[in-house]
């Protein structure tokens, strides 16, 4: 296995600024204090608890402010910036025009192991990939630690990790279009693609940019990497197409070239063995079965017995807030969806179910065309 040419790079002595002071800034200020750097921490929100989080780093012996961005940030050597700003805004043009370098608190972290990184992207079921894939892969040989936009910083992770490291270490990151926006040298050993449909456009000009980002996550892997892909989405298919990585598909459809087939009763092997049948899938719902193919197929490529990966499969039922039901009350089954933040996942939720349905929409407007999902309400939808 190529367990990649990342180069620690050092900073110790290097005035480092983390602009964004949520979970992964304060992580990424721990790990630079830890490798030695001169650490400032600038957030222009001032909430209770950041007053906290930033109390706690000054006990640390990092300075830092609040309710404002100061001129003191651009006395920097480099800046590590939250995913919540954008690559247009006026500060990040600003530090650009200084020749002060920004990176992603991803791409920062990944400097500091050498341990396989399997990043895991798509507009929809990133998390639920994320943490089936961290499961199957933990065996006497891998041990698998989850990360990145599931709430867990990766900086926290290799922090812990250097205090005690794990040879076996397998990092399984959930990767974000906004964290792979400021990246110089982030190469994970497998790189998965679950879909691209449209997302976040509130934030990129058009598709285009958001794709982009998006395919940044290849962008610097080698012909020992691999990009593990879903072969039923033409966009994703045309975006790897330049990538020398090695290509497994994956899909619902028939692929010959995929590891695992999946027909209308079972999941078979290349070897056309039986890896599972699709009444024993724990994981609910046709999109749920391209996430489970994506994990079980990266699985795979670690090196993880067929077994084991059918065992994971049998057993693990999903993540909250995505189709979970939460009650039945009078003969109504209430389902949290919660994480349907764009309008495919809406849809995906809507071809769900054959029962009756009332849907509940709010939230974040992103910028999509909610027509699009008048061709997925069918008879079964009663109210919106």
């Amino acid at each position: 296995m190529n367990i990649h040419d990342r180069a620690t790079i050092e900073i110790r002595g290097k005035k480092i600024v983390i602009l964004g002071l949520a979970l992964s800034g304060a992580a990424a200020a721990k790990l630079a204090v830890r490798q030695g750097a001169d650490v400032f921490v600038s957030d222009n929100q001032d909430t209770l608890a950041l007053q906290g989080t930033l109390t706690d780093l000054k006990a640390l012996g990092i300075p830092g402010e609040l309710g404002q961005h100061s001129d003191q940030i651009y006395d920097a050597d480099l800046w590590i910036i939250s995913p919540g700003i954008a690559q247009d805004s006026e500060l990040v043009q600003k530090a650009q025009s200084n020749d002060i370098p920004i990176v992603s608190e991803i791409e920062f972290s990944s400097w500091f192991t050498t341990a396989p990184i399997l990043a895991i992207t798509g507009s929809n079921g990133k998390t639920t990939t994320a943490h089936l894939l961290a499961e199957m892969i933990q065996t006497d040989d891998l041990h698998g630690a989850l990360a990145g936009n599931v709430g867990i910083p990766f900086a926290e992770m290799v922090l812990e990790d250097l205090g005690n490291p794990d040879p076996k270490r397998v990092w399984v990151l959930e990767i974000s279009s906004f964290q792979m926006e400021f990246i110089e040298h982030f190469k994970p050993y497998i790189a998965i693609f679950l879909n691209i449909t449209p997302d976040h456009l509130n934030r990129y000009p058009s598709m285009k940019e958001y794709i982009a980002a998006k395919m940044n996550m290849w962008s610097r892997q080698t012909a020992e990497d691999f990009i593990v892909y879903n072969a039923d989405d033409t966009i994703l298919v045309e975006e790897i197409a330049e990538s020398t990585s090695r290509k497994i598909a994956f899909g619902l459809g028939h692929h010959p070239e995929a590891i695992f087939q999946p027909n209308r009763t079972k999941i078979y092997t290349e070897e056309h063995a039986t890896l599972i049948e699709m009444n024993q899938l724990a994981l609910p719902g046709k999109h749920n079965l391209a996430n489970a193919l994506a994990a079980a197929t990266a699985a795979h490529l670690m090196g993880v017995p067929n077994k084991s990966i059918a065992a994971t499969m049998s057993q693990f039922s999903g993540v909250p807030h995505r189709l979970e039901p939460i009650a039945e009350i009078n003969g109504v089954t209430y389902i949290n969806d919660s994480k349907a933040t764009n309008l495919d996942a809406v849809q995906v939720a809507l071809e769900s179910f054959t029962q009756p349905i009332i849907l509940l929409l709010g939230g974040l407007d992103k910028g999509g065309d909610f027509r699009s999902l008048l061709p997925h309400t069918h008879n079964n939808l009663k109210e919106v």
